[in-house]
């Protein structure tokens, strides 16, 4: 990609008092410039690819790589170097051809008594009348106007009242600023979203804004770099965002094949990094799985239906082609019907949908419930408890299932289908949580005891010594506990295949609690989940581990009972948050295996010798 812009020229001279700014009947010819008034931005001529074709546009001044935020003739390229941009009494910018055509204007005509064009430090260009108050108007400005980029203070969306848009426009390639064939834009159609479209076909969709973050971009965090914000009220629509730090440069641009990404100046490699690009994966791709599917970017396949539908024609499943969606299982029956809530997920296309900031999530299922037409709801804002109604009318469509940052789905299901749905789903979040929580708690109480035992063999034979370790005799652990069964070395190896992996249960310690507990402050808990795991829910998952840390608290009456527990598991009632967990530095670990005749053995590693002494035997 060639850029040539050219800022040298006698005339420089005449305009450079102002430097920003041009009053009446001022021009700049092509080779000059205004740079705003902190040298961030420049206005001047360039040409992109072809040589001979010439634009009028705004780029960076400090950025050592020529990059272009604006151009205003995209349509309509000058031939040759002999352009000139002439500031009107009218207060109009027009752009003329050798001829004294006219090819470009702002159309900013109006009766102002003092008109001035200015660009902004923020890479904006004005046409203001300042009058002779001290005040001034806006008659226009490029931010109404924008190519490809979205600049720091920019607006993108709609005005209500008027109608008027303001959306991003790829170039053709990267070479040619002509307008291209994708957009990026918020539909107001529904709740507003999100778009980036290829002519009027939508490709991908980021979502409704969740009062966070939009719901298709579960990475899209609050960050020390930028603040973001998506505005509706009666008057306005629109996303934009500010700089955190006014010397960070950053930049949303749509690329000519459609791809939309965040990036900044990296200063030490001289060059624009990416921060976080659109689409990220496959299914971002708009409605991939159909109606009522879901996609997966960790399965394999991508796509399946929700729970409770099937695919509309298998045998095209059955190749991969997804589009034709699925259907239900079976048929509504309005007065009868139930609504099953699914976790962490996208939210579907809003486009069909209906909204309203006040309702709680009760009153939003009650109206929904009503309107034999209302597929399914959710909350609006999901800051604090969550806020506001949103309500879906006919199919579901594009809908993916997220590890992170995922939101409540509450579908509209037959009663039949929901009952057994439910059920499924309270057994699934029980099985998994007890799981868990007897697993941790169990692992915990183990060693628990043999670390306590290990200390007063230490404290009796060897005080004194620094760093010593004498090995766990697991017959002093059996001898507190006289209804333990006890066997000798022989009779636990051929049991156990001489421990073999087979028949290996399944392995812990503390160390790994205390990761539990160092993940879950971090909100990276899902790591715990083994990659094996193909299907999860991962509300539920949370939970679990939630509920597991509740056990392990280091003081017994901060602990859960097991009743509660159960009560914990089976509801979605908000937690308590774990308190930290007791003897968190770990000294050992515990390997389980199953013998012949279904008794548990635990063999305990220390992890200085990774030795274990029983009956006068090494392990």
């Amino acid at each position: 990609m060639i850029f040539l812009f050219y800022a040298s020229s006698p005339y420089v001279a005449q305009v450079s008092e102002a430097l920003d700014t041009i009053t009446v009947n001022q021009s700049i010819q092509d080779g000059e410039s205004l740079v705003s008034a902190g040298g961030t931005f420049q206005l001047g001529f360039f040409s992109s690819g072809v040589p001979s074709r010439r634009y009028l546009g705004i780029s960076y001044k400090k950025v050592t790589t020529m990059t272009v935020v604006w151009v205003a003739n995209r349509d309509t390229p000058l031939v040759d170097s002999s352009g000139t941009l002439k500031f009107t009494g009218l207060g109009s910018l027009v752009l003329l051809n050798a001829n004294g055509s006219e090819i470009w204007s702002s159309n900013s005509s109006t009766n102002a008594r003092n008109p001035v064009a200015q660009l902004l430090d923020s890479g904006n260009l004005i046409v203001k009348d300042v009058g002779g108050t001290g005040s001034s108007i806006l008659l226009w400005q490029s931010f109404d106007y924008p190519t490809d980029t979205l600049l720091v203070g920019m607006k993108m969306g709609m005005n209500r009242t008027t109608g008027f848009k303001r959306y991003l426009t790829s170039w053709k390639s990267i070479d040619d600023p002509s307008p291209g064939n994708f957009t990026h834009e918020i539909d107001p159609n529904g709740f507003p979203q999100s778009l980036v479209k290829q002519g009027s076909v939508v490709k991908f969709r980021l979502g409704p804004w969740n009062g966070v973050r939009y719901s298709g971009m579960p990475n899209q965090d609050p960050n020390p770099y930028y603040n973001y914000e998506f505005v509706l009220d009666d008057d306005e629509i629109y996303y934009h965002f500010e700089l955190v730090d006014s010397s960070f440069i950053s930049r949303l641009v749509l690329s000519s094949n459609g791809i939309v990404q965040r990036v900044t100046w990296i200063d030490r490699t001289q060059g624009w990094t990416p921060y976080l690009t659109i689409p990220r994966d496959n299914c971002d791709t708009y409605a991939l799985c159909g109606a009522y599917g879901s996609c997966k970017i960790d399965a394999s396949p991508v796509c399946r239906c929700l729970t409770g539908f099937t695919p509309k024609y298998s045998q095209e499943w059955d190749i991969l082609d997804w589009s034709n969606g699925c259907v239900r299982t079976t048929t509504l029956d309005c007065g009868k019907d139930k609504f099953v809530k699914y976790s962490g997920v996208k939210l579907p296309d809003t486009s069909n949908s209906w909204f309203n900031k006040g309702m709680s999530l009760q009153e939003c299922k009650e109206v929904c419930k009503k309107n034999c037409s209302c597929m399914a709801y959710s909350n609006l804002d999901i800051r604090g408890r969550g806020s506001g109604c949103l309500l879906w009318f006919g199919e579901l469509i594009d809908i993916r299932e997220l590890n992170q940052n995922g939101q409540d789905l509450y579908i509209r299901m037959a009663a039949s289908e929901s009952d057994l749905l439910q059920s499924k789903q309270k057994k699934q979040k029980l099985f998994m949580g007890l799981a868990v929580s007897f697993g941790v708690f169990s692992l915990f109480l183990v060693l628990t005891f043999c670390i306590l035992q290990n200390k007063r063999k230490k404290m009796k034979h060897l005080k004194g010594k620094d760093d010593s370790f004498e090995s766990v005799d697991s017959s002093e652990c059996q001898k507190e506990d006289l209804e333990l069964p006890v066997f000798d070395l022989g009779t636990v190896a051929i049991a156990t295949n001489n421990f073999s992996e087979e028949n290996k249960l399944g392995e812990g310690g503390f160390g790994p609690v205390y990761k539990a507990w160092r993940l879950f402050t971090e909100d990276r808990s899902m790591e715990l989940l083994d990659e094996l795991v193909e299907s999860y829910n991962a509300a539920a998952v949370l939970r679990s581990i939630h509920v597991a840390l509740l056990c392990v608290q280091q003081f017994p009456e901060d602990r859960p009972s097991m009743s509660a527990v159960i009560l914990m598991l089976g509801s979605d009632n908000e937690l308590p948050l774990p308190k930290e967990p007791g003897m968190k530095y770990p000294t050992g670990f515990i390997l389980f295996f199953k013998m012949a005749n279904d008794v548990f053995v635990a063999k305990h590693y220390s992890r200085p010798l990774l030795s274990l002494q029983m009956r006068g035997h090494q392990l």
